[in-house]
Protein backbone atom coordinates (compact mmCIF):
# COMPACT_ATOMS: atom_id res chain seq x y z
CA UNK A 1 0.00 0.00 0.00
CA UNK A 2 1.77 3.26 -1.26
CA UNK A 3 1.02 6.57 0.76
CA UNK A 4 2.95 9.70 1.31
CA UNK A 5 -0.04 11.23 2.98
CA UNK A 6 -1.11 11.19 6.67
CA UNK A 7 -4.51 10.02 7.67
CA UNK A 8 -6.49 12.95 9.13
CA UNK A 9 -6.94 11.46 11.89
CA UNK A 10 -3.00 11.10 12.70
CA UNK A 11 -2.04 14.51 11.43
CA UNK A 12 -2.07 15.95 14.97
CA UNK A 13 -0.29 14.29 18.22
CA UNK A 14 -1.16 15.20 21.59
CA UNK A 15 0.43 14.14 24.58
CA UNK A 16 -1.72 14.16 28.23
CA UNK A 17 -0.20 13.67 30.89
CA UNK A 18 -0.95 10.52 32.91
CA UNK A 19 -0.01 9.35 36.17
CA UNK A 20 1.47 5.48 36.63
CA UNK A 21 -1.27 4.39 38.34
CA UNK A 22 -3.41 5.57 34.59
CA UNK A 23 -0.91 3.78 32.78
CA UNK A 24 -0.69 0.72 35.09
CA UNK A 25 -4.07 0.06 34.80
CA UNK A 26 -3.77 -0.02 31.18
CA UNK A 27 -2.40 -3.34 31.54
CA UNK A 28 -4.28 -6.23 32.86
CA UNK A 29 -1.73 -8.94 33.73
CA UNK A 30 -0.32 -5.98 36.36
CA UNK A 31 -3.60 -6.63 38.20
CA UNK A 32 -2.32 -10.08 39.27
CA UNK A 33 -0.65 -11.82 41.95
CA UNK A 34 2.05 -14.61 41.92
CA UNK A 35 2.61 -16.74 45.06
CA UNK A 36 0.50 -14.51 46.89
CA UNK A 37 1.68 -11.70 45.98
CA UNK A 38 1.37 -8.23 43.60
CA UNK A 39 2.67 -9.06 40.38
CA UNK A 40 5.72 -6.31 39.91
CA UNK A 41 7.42 -7.13 36.29
CA UNK A 42 10.77 -6.18 36.28
CA UNK A 43 11.84 -7.98 32.59
CA UNK A 44 10.89 -5.76 29.94
CA UNK A 45 13.82 -6.19 27.94
CA UNK A 46 12.87 -9.76 27.19
CA UNK A 47 9.22 -8.79 26.21
CA UNK A 48 6.81 -6.05 27.31
CA UNK A 49 3.72 -6.76 28.50
CA UNK A 50 0.73 -5.44 26.35
CA UNK A 51 -1.95 -2.70 27.14
CA UNK A 52 -5.56 -3.67 27.17
CA UNK A 53 -6.00 -1.57 23.75
CA UNK A 54 -3.51 -3.61 22.29
CA UNK A 55 -5.52 -7.13 23.09
CA UNK A 56 -8.80 -5.17 22.14
CA UNK A 57 -7.51 -4.24 18.52
CA UNK A 58 -6.43 -7.79 17.82
CA UNK A 59 -9.61 -9.55 19.51
CA UNK A 60 -11.54 -7.07 17.24
CA UNK A 61 -9.83 -8.52 14.31
CA UNK A 62 -10.46 -11.95 14.51
CA UNK A 63 -14.34 -11.86 15.99
CA UNK A 64 -15.20 -8.90 13.42
CA UNK A 65 -12.90 -9.32 10.22
CA UNK A 66 -10.51 -12.43 10.37
CA UNK A 67 -9.59 -13.21 6.87
CA UNK A 68 -6.23 -13.81 4.70
CA UNK A 69 -5.03 -10.35 3.15
CA UNK A 70 -4.16 -8.81 -0.21
CA UNK A 71 -6.17 -12.31 -2.19
CA UNK A 72 -9.63 -11.31 -1.51
CA UNK A 73 -12.41 -8.85 -3.43
CA UNK A 74 -14.54 -9.84 -0.34
CA UNK A 75 -15.57 -7.24 2.08
CA UNK A 76 -13.89 -8.50 5.03
CA UNK A 77 -10.39 -9.53 3.14
CA UNK A 78 -10.41 -6.06 1.94
CA UNK A 79 -10.70 -4.63 5.82
CA UNK A 80 -7.74 -6.67 7.03
CA UNK A 81 -5.94 -5.68 4.14
CA UNK A 82 -6.46 -2.02 5.00
CA UNK A 83 -5.76 -2.58 8.48
CA UNK A 84 -2.29 -4.15 7.79
CA UNK A 85 -1.09 -1.48 5.43
CA UNK A 86 -2.29 1.09 8.30
CA UNK A 87 -0.45 -0.79 10.47
CA UNK A 88 2.89 -0.18 8.12
CA UNK A 89 2.34 3.19 7.26
CA UNK A 90 2.42 3.79 11.30
CA UNK A 91 5.20 1.79 12.36
CA UNK A 92 7.05 3.45 9.24
CA UNK A 93 6.16 7.19 10.83
CA UNK A 94 7.16 6.07 14.22
CA UNK A 95 10.69 5.32 13.12
CA UNK A 96 10.75 8.04 10.16
CA UNK A 97 11.25 5.99 7.68
CA UNK A 98 10.54 7.43 4.16
CA UNK A 99 8.13 5.57 2.66
CA UNK A 100 5.93 2.24 4.34
CA UNK A 101 7.45 0.08 1.53
CA UNK A 102 10.57 0.21 3.62
CA UNK A 103 8.80 -1.41 6.15
CA UNK A 104 8.91 -5.50 5.96
CA UNK A 105 7.01 -7.10 8.35
CA UNK A 106 9.06 -10.35 9.67
CA UNK A 107 8.93 -12.89 12.74
CA UNK A 108 10.91 -11.29 15.17
CA UNK A 109 14.50 -8.92 15.17
CA UNK A 110 16.31 -12.37 14.64
CA UNK A 111 14.38 -12.99 11.19
CA UNK A 112 14.99 -9.43 10.26
CA UNK A 113 18.52 -10.06 10.54
CA UNK A 114 18.89 -13.35 8.86
CA UNK A 115 16.77 -11.96 6.05
CA UNK A 116 19.83 -9.43 5.37
CA UNK A 117 22.40 -12.33 5.97
CA UNK A 118 21.10 -14.55 3.41
CA UNK A 119 19.50 -11.91 0.97
CA UNK A 120 22.15 -9.21 1.17
CA UNK A 121 24.84 -10.81 2.44
CA UNK A 122 24.80 -13.74 0.05
CA UNK A 123 24.90 -11.70 -2.42
CA UNK A 124 27.65 -8.76 -1.83
CA UNK A 125 29.89 -10.77 1.01
CA UNK A 126 32.90 -12.81 -0.74
CA UNK A 127 35.77 -14.46 0.36
CA UNK A 128 37.97 -12.35 2.27
CA UNK A 129 35.49 -9.19 2.97
CA UNK A 130 35.58 -8.27 6.60
CA UNK A 131 32.73 -8.23 8.51
CA UNK A 132 33.01 -5.46 12.01
CA UNK A 133 30.65 -6.80 15.05
CA UNK A 134 30.80 -5.84 18.76
CA UNK A 135 31.90 -7.49 22.19
CA UNK A 136 28.09 -6.94 23.35
CA UNK A 137 25.57 -8.22 20.39
CA UNK A 138 23.28 -10.61 20.88
CA UNK A 139 23.29 -13.93 19.64
CA UNK A 140 20.95 -12.94 16.93
CA UNK A 141 23.64 -10.20 15.60
CA UNK A 142 26.30 -12.51 15.93
CA UNK A 143 25.23 -16.26 14.97
CA UNK A 144 23.95 -15.34 11.82
CA UNK A 145 27.08 -13.32 10.72
CA UNK A 146 28.73 -16.46 11.73
CA UNK A 147 26.78 -18.44 8.72
CA UNK A 148 27.15 -15.88 6.67
CA UNK A 149 31.54 -15.84 7.20
CA UNK A 150 31.19 -19.90 7.26
CA UNK A 151 29.25 -19.58 3.66
CA UNK A 152 31.56 -16.92 1.65
CA UNK A 153 35.32 -16.70 3.64
CA UNK A 154 34.77 -13.90 4.76
CA UNK A 155 36.20 -12.80 8.06
CA UNK A 156 34.89 -11.22 11.18
CA UNK A 157 36.56 -8.82 13.94
CA UNK A 158 35.00 -7.43 16.68
CA UNK A 159 35.10 -3.97 18.57
CA UNK A 160 35.85 -4.76 22.50
CA UNK A 161 33.90 -3.71 25.61
CA UNK A 162 35.13 -1.10 27.83
CA UNK A 163 35.30 -2.07 31.47
CA UNK A 164 32.09 0.66 31.76
CA UNK A 165 30.61 -1.30 29.15
CA UNK A 166 30.96 1.14 26.03
CA UNK A 167 32.45 -0.06 22.75
CA UNK A 168 36.12 0.64 21.98
CA UNK A 169 36.01 4.03 19.32
CA UNK A 170 39.74 3.74 19.20
CA UNK A 171 39.49 0.23 17.96
CA UNK A 172 36.14 0.35 15.86
CA UNK A 173 38.63 3.57 14.04
CA UNK A 174 41.53 1.29 13.61
CA UNK A 175 38.92 -1.52 12.12
CA UNK A 176 37.42 0.71 9.84
CA UNK A 177 40.82 1.58 8.06
CA UNK A 178 40.80 -2.12 6.67
CA UNK A 179 37.68 -1.11 4.76
CA UNK A 180 35.26 -3.45 5.89
CA UNK A 181 31.86 -4.73 3.88
CA UNK A 182 29.49 -5.38 6.85
CA UNK A 183 29.37 -3.19 10.14
CA UNK A 184 26.34 -4.72 12.37
CA UNK A 185 25.98 -3.92 15.91
CA UNK A 186 22.97 -3.03 18.35
CA UNK A 187 21.65 0.65 19.46
CA UNK A 188 21.42 0.05 22.72
CA UNK A 189 22.54 -3.44 24.82
CA UNK A 190 20.32 -5.84 25.99
CA UNK A 191 22.88 -6.88 28.60
CA UNK A 192 24.68 -3.37 29.83
CA UNK A 193 22.00 -1.03 29.09
CA UNK A 194 24.73 0.63 26.72
CA UNK A 195 23.24 3.22 24.47
CA UNK A 196 26.04 3.47 21.22
CA UNK A 197 26.69 6.59 19.58
CA UNK A 198 24.84 5.03 16.40
CA UNK A 199 24.92 8.19 14.32
CA UNK A 200 28.21 8.81 14.46
CA UNK A 201 29.90 5.31 14.08
CA UNK A 202 27.08 5.26 10.83
CA UNK A 203 28.76 7.77 9.69
CA UNK A 204 32.03 6.74 10.01
CA UNK A 205 31.04 3.49 8.64
CA UNK A 206 30.01 4.99 5.43
CA UNK A 207 32.91 7.48 5.09
CA UNK A 208 34.90 3.59 4.22
CA UNK A 209 32.59 2.08 2.25
CA UNK A 210 31.05 -0.07 4.51
CA UNK A 211 27.15 -1.13 4.97
CA UNK A 212 25.41 -0.69 8.39
CA UNK A 213 22.72 -3.14 10.09
CA UNK A 214 21.56 -1.87 13.25
CA UNK A 215 19.65 -4.25 16.17
CA UNK A 216 17.23 -2.05 17.40
CA UNK A 217 15.18 -4.04 19.53
CA UNK A 218 16.33 -2.25 22.60
CA UNK A 219 16.19 1.13 21.13
CA UNK A 220 12.75 1.14 18.98
CA UNK A 221 10.49 0.58 22.42
CA UNK A 222 12.87 3.05 24.52
CA UNK A 223 14.05 6.30 22.54
CA UNK A 224 13.06 8.01 19.70
CA UNK A 225 14.34 6.63 16.64
CA UNK A 226 14.84 8.39 13.25
CA UNK A 227 15.94 5.88 10.87
CA UNK A 228 17.00 9.03 7.91
CA UNK A 229 18.38 10.89 10.49
CA UNK A 230 20.66 7.90 11.49
CA UNK A 231 21.48 7.05 8.43
CA UNK A 232 21.02 3.06 8.94
CA UNK A 233 21.10 0.67 6.00
CA UNK A 234 19.07 -1.56 7.51
CA UNK A 235 17.38 -1.40 11.03
CA UNK A 236 15.80 -4.41 13.12
CA UNK A 237 13.92 -4.54 15.70
CA UNK A 238 10.51 -6.58 17.20
CA UNK A 239 6.77 -5.80 18.73
CA UNK A 240 7.00 -7.85 21.47
CA UNK A 241 9.42 -5.91 22.97
CA UNK A 242 7.48 -2.14 22.26
CA UNK A 243 3.52 -2.91 23.98
CA UNK A 244 2.78 -5.28 20.66
CA UNK A 245 2.44 -9.34 20.18
CA UNK A 246 5.03 -11.99 19.74
CA UNK A 247 5.39 -12.89 16.49
CA UNK A 248 5.95 -9.52 14.50
CA UNK A 249 9.01 -7.81 13.70
CA UNK A 250 10.74 -5.42 11.72
CA UNK A 251 13.07 -4.92 9.08
CA UNK A 252 13.53 -1.27 7.55
CA UNK A 253 16.08 -0.93 4.67
CA UNK A 254 17.11 1.72 2.23
CA UNK A 255 15.04 1.13 -0.24
CA UNK A 256 17.79 1.04 -3.04
CA UNK A 257 19.20 -1.93 -1.13
CA UNK A 258 15.85 -3.56 -0.41
CA UNK A 259 15.05 -3.38 -3.83
CA UNK A 260 18.47 -5.39 -5.60
CA UNK A 261 18.07 -7.76 -3.16
CA UNK A 262 16.78 -11.37 -3.76
CA UNK A 263 13.63 -13.26 -2.23
CA UNK A 264 14.59 -14.77 1.05
CA UNK A 265 11.90 -17.35 1.05
CA UNK A 266 9.87 -18.51 -1.96
CA UNK A 267 5.78 -18.95 -1.75
CA UNK A 268 2.60 -17.16 -2.51
CA UNK A 269 2.50 -13.44 -2.12
CA UNK A 270 5.80 -12.36 -3.24
CA UNK A 271 5.71 -13.16 -6.47
CA UNK A 272 4.54 -11.22 -9.28
CA UNK A 273 3.90 -14.30 -11.83
CA UNK A 274 4.88 -17.57 -11.97
CA UNK A 275 5.59 -20.01 -14.60
CA UNK A 276 6.37 -23.91 -14.22
CA UNK A 277 10.44 -23.00 -14.67
CA UNK A 278 10.76 -19.25 -13.69
CA UNK A 279 9.15 -16.34 -11.65
CA UNK A 280 8.86 -12.72 -11.23
CA UNK A 281 8.80 -10.90 -7.71
CA UNK A 282 6.28 -8.72 -6.30
CA UNK A 283 6.98 -4.80 -5.38
CA UNK A 284 8.65 -4.04 -2.08
CA UNK A 285 7.81 -4.60 0.70
CA UNK A 286 5.26 -8.20 -0.33
CA UNK A 287 8.57 -9.77 -2.20
CA UNK A 288 9.75 -10.82 1.19
CA UNK A 289 6.61 -11.30 3.24
CA UNK A 290 6.20 -15.08 1.59
CA UNK A 291 2.91 -16.50 2.68
CA UNK A 292 0.16 -16.14 5.13
CA UNK A 293 1.35 -13.12 7.01
CA UNK A 294 1.33 -12.44 11.26
CA UNK A 295 -2.58 -10.48 10.35
CA UNK A 296 -3.31 -9.92 13.64
CA UNK A 297 0.40 -9.38 15.08
CA UNK A 298 1.13 -6.39 12.63
CA UNK A 299 -2.52 -5.23 13.50
CA UNK A 300 -1.87 -5.21 16.92
CA UNK A 301 1.92 -3.43 16.46
CA UNK A 302 0.03 -0.93 14.87
CA UNK A 303 -2.33 -0.55 18.05
CA UNK A 304 1.13 -0.57 20.62
CA UNK A 305 2.81 2.06 18.20
CA UNK A 306 -0.65 4.07 18.62
CA UNK A 307 -0.16 3.70 22.49
CA UNK A 308 3.58 4.83 22.56
CA UNK A 309 2.41 7.92 20.61
CA UNK A 310 -0.06 8.53 23.00
CA UNK A 311 2.20 8.70 25.54
CA UNK A 312 5.24 10.07 23.20
CA UNK A 313 8.64 8.48 23.41
CA UNK A 314 10.30 11.90 24.86
CA UNK A 315 8.05 10.59 27.83
CA UNK A 316 9.04 7.28 27.85
CA UNK A 317 12.73 7.74 27.64
CA UNK A 318 12.27 10.62 30.59
CA UNK A 319 10.85 8.62 32.69
CA UNK A 320 12.89 5.41 32.15
CA UNK A 321 15.85 7.62 32.55
CA UNK A 322 14.23 8.99 36.48
CA UNK A 323 13.44 5.36 37.30
CA UNK A 324 16.88 3.78 36.29
CA UNK A 325 18.57 6.42 38.40
CA UNK A 326 15.91 5.69 41.08
CA UNK A 327 17.14 1.77 40.55
CA UNK A 328 20.40 2.90 40.65
CA UNK A 329 20.65 5.24 43.55
CA UNK A 330 18.89 1.97 46.05
CA UNK A 331 20.96 -0.60 44.70
CA UNK A 332 24.04 1.27 46.13
CA UNK A 333 21.86 0.03 49.57
CA UNK A 334 23.17 -3.83 48.77
CA UNK A 335 26.28 -4.69 50.07
CA UNK A 336 28.39 -7.47 47.19
CA UNK A 337 26.16 -5.67 44.76
CA UNK A 338 28.15 -5.47 41.44
CA UNK A 339 26.51 -3.12 38.71
CA UNK A 340 27.77 -4.08 34.82
CA UNK A 341 27.59 -0.80 32.05
CA UNK A 342 27.93 2.75 31.71
CA UNK A 343 28.27 4.76 35.05
CA UNK A 344 26.92 7.75 33.12
CA UNK A 345 23.02 7.49 33.12
CA UNK A 346 23.04 9.33 29.58
CA UNK A 347 24.78 6.30 28.58
CA UNK A 348 22.59 4.12 29.57
CA UNK A 349 18.76 2.70 29.16
CA UNK A 350 16.55 0.87 31.63
CA UNK A 351 18.26 -1.92 32.02
CA UNK A 352 20.87 -3.06 34.81
CA UNK A 353 22.26 -6.19 34.83
CA UNK A 354 24.06 -6.71 38.41
CA UNK A 355 25.36 -10.17 40.28
CA UNK A 356 24.81 -10.42 44.31
CA UNK A 357 28.36 -11.91 46.12
CA UNK A 358 28.73 -15.70 45.66
CA UNK A 359 24.82 -16.22 44.95
CA UNK A 360 23.95 -17.46 41.75
CA UNK A 361 21.49 -15.21 39.16
CA UNK A 362 19.47 -18.19 38.77
CA UNK A 363 19.09 -18.75 42.52
CA UNK A 364 18.71 -14.88 43.00
CA UNK A 365 15.49 -14.52 40.26
CA UNK A 366 13.93 -17.39 42.48
CA UNK A 367 14.01 -16.19 45.43
CA UNK A 368 12.54 -12.83 44.06
CA UNK A 369 10.34 -14.69 43.00
CA UNK A 370 8.83 -16.75 45.19
CA UNK A 371 9.49 -13.98 48.31
CA UNK A 372 8.42 -10.64 46.94
CA UNK A 373 6.77 -11.52 43.20
CA UNK A 374 9.41 -9.72 41.52
CA UNK A 375 10.20 -11.38 38.03
CA UNK A 376 13.78 -10.35 36.84
CA UNK A 377 16.07 -12.31 33.95
CA UNK A 378 18.48 -14.34 34.75
CA UNK A 379 21.21 -16.32 32.75
CA UNK A 380 23.47 -15.02 30.06
CA UNK A 381 20.97 -13.20 28.13
CA UNK A 382 21.99 -14.43 24.84
CA UNK A 383 25.20 -13.08 25.34
CA UNK A 384 27.41 -15.29 25.88
CA UNK A 385 30.75 -13.47 24.62
CA UNK A 386 29.68 -10.50 26.65
CA UNK A 387 29.74 -12.68 30.05
CA UNK A 388 33.03 -14.04 28.91
CA UNK A 389 34.34 -10.56 28.59
CA UNK A 390 33.42 -9.52 32.01
CA UNK A 391 33.97 -13.25 33.76
CA UNK A 392 30.95 -14.41 34.82
CA UNK A 393 28.61 -17.20 33.74
CA UNK A 394 25.47 -15.39 34.27
CA UNK A 395 23.60 -12.01 35.87
CA UNK A 396 20.73 -11.24 37.28
CA UNK A 397 19.08 -8.18 35.41
CA UNK A 398 16.03 -5.95 35.65
CA UNK A 399 14.30 -4.26 33.34
CA UNK A 400 11.86 -1.31 33.12
CA UNK A 401 9.30 0.25 30.95
CA UNK A 402 6.20 2.97 30.66
CA UNK A 403 4.80 0.72 33.62
CA UNK A 404 7.68 0.06 36.05
CA UNK A 405 7.13 2.33 39.04
CA UNK A 406 9.45 3.12 42.10
CA UNK A 407 7.67 1.17 44.07
CA UNK A 408 8.91 -1.50 42.10
CA UNK A 409 12.28 -0.81 42.28
CA UNK A 410 11.67 -1.09 46.24
CA UNK A 411 10.37 -4.55 46.24
CA UNK A 412 13.33 -5.37 44.14
CA UNK A 413 15.81 -4.29 46.56
CA UNK A 414 13.64 -5.94 49.36
CA UNK A 415 13.47 -8.78 47.70
CA UNK A 416 17.60 -8.82 47.27
CA UNK A 417 17.99 -8.11 51.02
CA UNK A 418 15.99 -10.97 51.78
CA UNK A 419 17.85 -12.84 49.37
CA UNK A 420 20.81 -11.50 51.67
CA UNK A 421 19.59 -13.08 54.68
CA UNK A 422 18.83 -16.26 53.14
CA UNK A 423 22.17 -16.71 52.20
CA UNK A 424 23.75 -15.21 55.42
CA UNK A 425 26.48 -12.67 54.11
Amino acid sequence: MATSEKPREEMVTTHRARSAAEIRADFPILARQVHGKPLVYLDSTASSQKPQSVIETMNTYYQSYNANVHRGVYEISEEATAAVERARVKIARFIHARHSKQVIFTRNTTESINLVAYSWGNANIHSGDLIVLTEMEHHSNLVPWQLLAQRTGARLEFVPVTEDGLLRQDIYDELLTYHPRLIAFTHMSNVLGTINPVQEMIARAHAVGATVLVDGAQSVPHLPVDVQALDADFYCFSGHKMLGPTGIGVLYGKRELLEAMPPFMGGGDMIRTVKLQASTWNDLPWKFEAGTPAIAEAIGLGAAVDYLNDLGMEWVIEHEHEITAYALERLQEIPGLTIYGPRALEQRGGVISFTLGDIHPHDLASILDQEVGVAIRAGHHCAQPLMERYDVAATARASFYVYTTTEDVDALVQGLQKAQQIFSF
